[in-house]
């Protein structure tokens, strides 16, 4: 079976040339909204995110990946005969490998850019990185490809380290969203007079 890879990324540097190492090294590539286009510019070959789950992406593209055969494709521990089942029992293809980064909060703070399906689909693919290789820095495309290139894998450290990548990443995030949140209902509430 072909090892697969879920791909949508907000920073875009570099990662056509990720995915077509990949690509190069036999995997499928899952991609959504600007990020498919831009890898079928590129001449990458990708399965639409709504082609796997059978639902287009919906509400201002607030509504794509949130949908068990995505989530139950990440969260599946490969060890364990029940969940292997579970997947063929529901048709759900295996992912392997998570590509995200988020809506750059920091940079421009609004509703609109606090990311739903981002932080979701990194703290799965984390939680389950014995089985799925997550990934959310460009910086480490090159050598994600080198070790998969060279073993065919990664080894349970390195998992781990990139694991640890998100869990920090994800927990900065929150922290700026709840700090703005705290500021701007704190700017919109009227101070009571002193008497």
């Amino acid at each position: 079976m072909k090892k697969r890879a879920l791909l949508s990324v907000t920073d875009k540097s570099d990662i056509a040339k990720f995915a077509a190492g990949l690509v190069g090294l036999g995997w499928e590539i899952v991609s959504t909204g600007g990020t498919a286009k831009l890898l079928k510019e590129a001449g990458v070959p990708v399965i639409l995110v709504e082609e796997v789950t059978g639902f287009p992406e919906m509400m201002d593209g607030r509504l794509k990946t949130l949908h068990p055969k995505i989530f139950g494709g990440i969260l599946a521990d490969r060890s364990k005969p029940e969940h292997m089942q579970a997947l063929a029992d529901h048709g759900i293809e295996p992912i392997d490998l998570v590509c995200v980064n988020l809506y750059d909060f920091e940079g421009k703070p609004s509703i609109e850019e606090i990311d739903i399906g981002g932080p979701s689909l990194l703290r799965a693919a984390a939680k389950n990185s014995a089985s799925v290789i997550v990934v959310t820095y460009p910086s480490d495309y090159d050598r994600i490809l080198q070790c998969l290139k060279d073993t065919g894998s990664m080894s349970s450290f390195e998992r781990e380290m990139l694991a640890e990548d998100v869990f920090d990443l994800t927990g900065n995030y929150d922290l700026e969203i709840a700090v703005w949140m705290c500021e701007t209902e704190f700017l919109k509430t009227p101070v009571a007079a002193e008497h």
